[in-house]
């Protein structure tokens, strides 16, 4: 994701180094670094030496003229305990994933988890291209294709994920800053307007589902600012061909750390944005039923030329993590719309409306 949820990571690997004398704090995990070049497809693999890395999928799918969301996160963690250790038994490296559906007949999302260390081949991430894996929950990329598969407790995804698209490099050229420090940084590139084809189980009822969708791949190694209390992150698919990609970290004080983003127009011409060429500006808050937070599910967001009202699929797509990793955020399909006329569909990422993620 853009930003990512790395907080998952970031509670898992503080689970391994439980009780491990505080081994990971020794670990020179390396940073990411301006002018590295990144190469496909070996970039499109696991990065093992890097602290955090996930794989993000987020789409808009159609049956029947039902429009459903949909997101797909998996999460690898060097956990930096028992490193010397060859046991396959030692957590290493850890692996988090998440799936989710929204369905605004339904009101709420469909979601679900899964975490393991990596090892006898049920958990991977592989170093050579995308192909990471928890049992049953697969992402990986064969012959340019994306095939994800997704056997949840109450429902199901098998996709195929096409790119009509090159790659797009995030930041500068693939560099992507997070704060005002140049080490507050990941590399980050995505994948817009991948067409997806395939189905969705709910229920026990399967529908053959076709739509677009957009892949995040980001590693690095450090943790979130200390001034920053949260983030929002928004990606775009426009109808025209064209895709967008902003975010913003609020600080703890309410004001702006850092922003940027990117824009691809229909012909392929791309303009990196710059902290002030980003503003998210929040309208309609919804108040969780069940946590009682407040998240700005409604927005008007300028990004470079682009001004943008940003209105969700529906309100609760809120996720409650806190039994498991102990975070609780929203994260929904949203549609994107000038002067009242749908341009595009996407997602919406917000955090630290309830509590400052610690990671």
């Amino acid at each position: 994701m853009s930003i990512g949820l790395l907080m998952a990571c970031c509670v898992l690997q503080a689970m391994a180094a439980g009780g491990a004398d505080n081994q990971a704090d020794s670990i020179a995990y390396p940073a990411a670094q301006a002018g590295r070049t990144l190469a496909f497809p070996r970039d499109h693999g696991a990065h093992p030496r890097y602290r955090t890395e996930w794989w993000y999928v987020t789409g808009w799918v159609e049956h029947d003229g039902i429009e459903r969301g949909f997101q797909i996160t998996f999460f690898r963690t060097r956990s930096g305990v028992q490193e010397d250790n060859d046991s396959a038994f030692a957590p290493k490296q850890l692996l988090f994933a998440h799936a989710a559906i929204a369905d605004a007949r339904r009101g709420r999302l469909l979601h679900d988890q899964r975490v393991a260390r990596e090892g006898f081949d049920l958990a991977y991430a592989r170093t050579t291209t995308t192909a990471v894996a928890i049992d049953r929950w697969k992402l990986v990329r064969v012959d340019d294709q994306y095939h994800a598969r997704i056997l949840a407790d109450n429902f199901a995804l098998d996709l195929r994920l096409t790119p009509t698209q090159p790659v797009l490099l995030q930041g500068q050229d693939g560099f992507s800053r997070k704060g005002p420090a140049p080490d507050q940084a990941s590399h980050y590139y995505s994948l817009p307007q991948l067409q997806v084809e395939g189905s969705i189980r709910i229920d026990g009822a399967t529908a053959v589902v076709k739509g677009e969708a957009w892949l995040d791949h980001e590693w690095s190694s450090e943790y979130l600012p200390a001034a920053a209390q949260g983030w929002d992150w928004l990606s775009v698919n426009f109808a025209d061909g064209g895709a967008l990609m902003a975010f913003r970290m609020r600080a703890t004080d309410g004001g702006l750390l850092w922003a940027g983003g990117s824009v691809r127009d229909r012909h392929g011409k791309l303009t990196i944005l710059e902290p002030g060429d980003v503003v998210f500006e929040p309208g309609r808050v919804w108040r969780s039923p069940r946590t009682g937070v407040g998240y700005p599910v409604a927005m008007r967001v300028r990004a470079g030329r682009h001004k943008l009202k940003i209105e969700p699929l529906m309100d609760d797509q809120e996720l409650d993590s806190s039994f498991s990793t102990g975070v609780i955020y929203w994260e929904g399909a949203v549609r994107a719309k000038v002067d009242g006329k749908m341009v595009g569909r996407g997602y919406l990422e917000l955090t630290g409306y309830a509590d400052r993620p610690e990671m």
